[in-house]
Formats: structure tokens, sequence, C-alpha cells
């Protein structure tokens, strides 16, 4: 019995992991396809968790004039958070407004501004140097950040929408309602 059991053990369980590796593999889009560390624990965190969500990513400076915006993006994921949506935020100095150490970026927007949402790993997101999600993202929409809290808004079937410059807010009444629409679709 025992010898049964561990021959459809040796084939069952490696069949059952080959063919589902390849279905989480197709659940996923390719722009999200990627790993960052996370500001917080420094852990590699896969944007794959994200699939299927409405997701507004945001490169993010403390020292710029529009980090007031990380507390209307907060606002945004406590408004949308529970209907499929999420902020990512990814600090950069491309623009040298970004303070050094990872811990203070992350007690800063905590502390400051009451922030919650995910934060990633420091990263360039302009040029050639540009990590590789931004670099996509830059390709998809046609569009590079020029500054700071430049925003991509991802489709729950992980397709750039559309691409906002620092000046709209997250309140903007634009914004909102492709968030809405966005939420409004099914992958």
């Amino acid at each position: 019995m025992r010898s049964i059991l561990r021959l459809v053990m040796s084939v069952a369980l490696p069949a059952l992991l080959f063919t589902t590796a390849p279905a989480q593999a197709a659940s996923c889009p390719t722009l999200l396809n990627r790993t960052f560390n996370d500001l917080q624990d420094n852990k590699p965190q896969n944007l794959c968790q994200y699939a299927g969500k409405v997701i507004l990513v945001v490169n993010t400076a403390s020292h710029c004039g529009f980090s007031p915006q990380e507390r209307g993006l907060q606002a945004l994921l406590d408004k949308y958070g529970p209907r499929g949506f999420v902020v990512l935020g990814f600090p950069s100095n491309d623009f040298h407004q970004e303070l050094d150490d990872p811990t203070q970026i992350v007690s800063f927007s905590r502390t400051t501004y009451g922030a919650s949402f995910p934060l990633f790993a420091p990263s360039h997101v302009t040029g050639a140097d540009a990590n590789p999600f931004f670099a996509a993202l830059i390709r998809a929409s046609g569009t590079s950040p020029k500054w700071n809290f430049y925003k991509y808004l991802i489709g729950r079937d992980g397709r750039v929408i559309a691409a906002y410059s620092s000046l709209t807010s997250p309140d903007n009444a634009d914004l909102n309602a492709a968030i809405v629409r966005a939420l409004a679709q099914r992958p």
C-alpha cells in the first residue's frame, strides 16, 4: 500500500505542480511580470500579485513640491481599494528630490502623509537607466515622467490606460472617472 501511495505521489505531485505553474504565468500580464524589493522590508515582491486590479503607478519623491499628493493617493486607495484598486509608489531620485535612506523615505511617507500604499526600493524611472517596469510603461504609453508624481493608470487586463502629469492631482475628476471606468471592466 505504501509503495502504491509513494508511486502515486511521485507521479501525481510533480504533474500537479507542472500543470499549475503555466496557468499562474498565463494569468499575469507581461507588464506586471516583474519583481522589485519592497521599501519597508527590502523583500522581493512580484507585481503579478496585483494582476486583475486597477493600478495607479506613481514615481514619488519626498522633497518634491508635489509630495502632498501622497495624502490624496492614499485617499484614492481608501475610496477605491475595496473595489480592486491599488496605488504603487516607486521612489526615485531622477529629479534630485528623494531622500538617500530608504527607511527615511518610508517614515516620511507614512508619518507625514499617512500613506500606506506599497512603496518599492528607489530606482530610476526615466532615460536609459529606467527600471524595466517604467521602461515598459513608457513604451506602452508613449510618454515618460517629466517630473515626480507622474502617474500611469493600468487596467485590470494589465494594459496602460492613460498617463497623467505631475500636475494631475489625485482628486482630479478625469482621473477619478478613468479609475471608476477601469474598475467596471473585467480582465
